[in-house]
């Protein structure tokens, strides 16, 4: 119930933002007044104040579809054959009362008696709104479909004057252009939903769905008529209880509920409870305020892989850091300004650390309820189309939480250089990658979101809750990273740097962690062997110049991490041409490959597989080797400008 609870907090702290329309993604979206829901619209139908047909319209364009409407219990939860209307706007069988005058197909009950005797208790009740009565005047005429047919061809009828399940090129007779219905449903008319709204030429009226007035009108309305009171286990209090609660969670075509207990029949509740209130009692008002709350968050700040949710929030502060981010994601000036300092570890953590209490800090000021705040991770997916699971909740202090992703990007950070800026240049950040980033070097490009969605539920405990990397994710970015030839260079130097974050992050649980600048005293094999692959790596580049081909250290790189001393011998052979190309040069890079072996342990020269360290000696020689160039370009451009 906990979540249930924290829900219900965040929409009582965002009161003033229930109604108002928000746009994400080119789509509107916004937080629910209770008792409403949101539908997909097809036509939009305006009367007027006397309750007389005014206009109508096709909506074709999705992004204009999605509507506010006051919504039942019953309704809400509706399914198959059941007759539970929607209070005013809702499918054509229900609002049209002349729906089987024009073909439509009735099994048992009129939908539409239901509606309008449901619709008359509201536009009479003391809380009807002015445009309740003029939509009840004019739908109590039950000539809806009539004057939708005689207005620019809304409906189409075929020759026997019968709504057209199915347009077909034998109507083009009747129907020279094809009406916009037909592009506006996925099946046939009679499924399309109306929503209604009221014109007036004298005054500007809002439209019914955006209008508060009606949502108030509604939930006044509504209140009256709910059911038994109970005790509400989420808040303690005496209230009325509901055993139907809110689908459409993730959009609006979702069917999949997080409570449901009707399967009376089944094993949902019998056998330990005679009800299912005995299980747990909910009242409507909490229901439909977290239920409302959940799908705001969802559309605002979400995030969405195969229909599984990942959505992080406070109940005070709404927008937090999301922990599958990466640390450039956080803060890209932070991590421009870490790349013009020096590289040795300490002073890229301090940076990096400063950069991170900076945004702490930024978000504290931004809200005079940090310190009261909490903060809320929740994973949502659904295995059928009606049930839905919350596959991992947390609930978590704003300091602690923050202490926890700060030291996940301290201890999982390396110097990765994959990431553009706002120029689109690349640049280089000190940090951590991003789970789906993580998930990539795992398992490929190409891995399946069914994949990548469990993967990422699996390392949110890593960062959140400070658990260990899994060992399967750890021996596969150390294979992938082992076999450049398998991909691209841009994509193994990604690839690389991710590696050697992980591995090292595995290293520092262990108390065995290395820095990123190059450790010239230590004499682990698998490190020392990294760097002398590193050293042939980039003599040959030096001596190939302007082609671009893979080096021998790169082709051999899988063979060498299994059988290092063996394969080391095939590279060295190899490398003989090139020393040779670059002569005296040649004599620098052979001395630092001297150095090296000169540190190996008695018999650690052998066979043996490397470990992941040799990774961390292969990116560390490598960087340093690239600085040493750099630097060495810089001085030679200065005397040449200074001359």
């Amino acid at each position: 119930m906990s979540w249930l609870l924290k829900l219900y907090e965040t929409y009582e702290s965002n009161l003033d933002r229930v109604g108002e329309i928000e746009v994400r993604f080119e789509r509107e979206y916004t937080l629910l007044p209770i008792s409403h829901t949101t539908q997909n619209a097809q036509i939009e139908v305006s009367v007027t104040e006397a309750g007389e047909f005014h206009s109508a319209k096709v909506i074709v364009d999705k992004k204009e579809m999605s509507t506010l409407i006051p919504s039942t219990e019953k309704s809400a939860s509706r399914a198959g054959s059941v007759i539970a209307p929607y209070p005013l706007h809702d499918k054509l069988s229900y609002v049209a009362g002349d729906y089987a005058q024009y073909g439509g197909k009735i099994k048992g009950e009129e939908p539409f008696a239901t509606y309008i005797k449901e619709l008359q208790s509201w536009a009479e009740s003391r809380h009807a709104h002015p445009k309740v009565k003029s939509i009840y005047r004019y739908l109590s005429k039950r000539t809806l479909i009539h004057d939708l047919v005689a207005y620019k061809n809304t409906l189409a009828v075929d020759q026997e004057n019968r709504l057209i399940e199915k347009w077909n090129d034998k109507y083009a007779e009747l129907y020279p252009v094809k009406p916009a219905i037909f592009s506006a449903v996925t099946g046939d008319q009679t499924s399309a939903f109306i929503r209604f709204t009221v014109y007036s030429p004298d005054r500007i009226l809002t439209e019914v769905w955006k209008d508060r007035e009606m949502y108030d009108s509604f939930i006044r309305y509504y209140q009256e008529r709910l059911g038994d009171e109970d005790i509400c286990y989420v808040t303690g209090q005496t209230l009325p209880s509901t055993e139907r609660h809110a689908n459409k969670i993730r959009h609006a075509a979702d069917k999949a509920k997080l409570i449901s207990a009707n399967d009376t029949s089944g094993f949902t509740f019998r056998g330990r409870f005679a009800h299912s209130r005995d299980a747990a009692s909910i009242s409507y008002d909490v229901s439909q305020k977290a239920h409302n709350a959940l799908k705001w968050l969802i559309h605002r700040q979400g995030k969405s892989i195969d229909q599984r949710v990942f959505l992080i929030w406070g109940n005070k502060v709404l927008d937090l850091p999301d922990p599958a981010e990466d640390t450039f994601a956080l803060d890209p000036e932070a991590s421009l300004v870490v790349e013009l300092k020096s590289n040795t570890n300490t002073t890229l953590a301090n940076e990096l650390a400063k950069a991170l209490d900076g945004y702490r800090n930024k978000i504290a000021s931004e809200s005079e309820h940090f310190l009261q705040s909490e903060a809320n991770l929740m994973i949502l997916d659904s295995a059928t189309t009606g049930r839905m699971a919350v596959l991992y909740y947390r609930n978590l202090n704003m300091e602690i939480f923050l202490d926890r992703l700060k030291n996940w990007h301290l201890s999982c950070a390396w110097l990765h250089r994959y990431r553009k800026n706002e120029q689109g240049d690349f640049v280089q950040f000190y940090g951590a990658p991003s789970t789906k980033d993580i998930a990539f070097t795992a398992y490929g490009p190409r891995a399946s979101d069914k994949l990548v969605k469990g993967f990422m539920e699996r390392m949110l405990p890593c960062i959140v809750d400070g658990m260990k990397v899994p060992k399967d994710v750890i021996n596969s970015v150390y294979n992938r990273a082992s076999n450049p030839v398998s991909m691209e260079s841009w994509e193994w130097e990604k690839t690389l740097s991710i590696a050697c974050a992980l591995i090292n992050k595995d290293l520092k649980d262990r108390q065995e962690g290395l820095e990123l600048a190059l450790d010239v005293n230590n004499d682990d094999r698998s490190y020392l062997f990294g760097r002398m692959l590193a050293v042939a790596d980039v003599l040959e580049r030096r001596a190939l110049g302007d082609e671009k081909r893979a080096t021998n250290a790169i082709r051999y790189m899988n063979a060498f991490a299994k059988h290092p001393e063996r394969t080391w011998q095939v590279i060295q052979a190899a490398l003989q041409p090139y020393q040779a190309r670059l002569g005296r040069d040649a004599v620098y890079w052979t001395k630092i490959i001297d150095e090296i072996g000169s540190t190996f342990k008695p018999g650690d020269f052998n066979n043996k597989p490397l470990s992941g360290k040799y990774l961390l000696g292969l990116y560390s020689q490598r960087h340093e080797l690239y600085q040493k160039k750099q630097k060495s370009e810089d001085a030679s451009a200065s005397e040449t400008s200074n001359e």
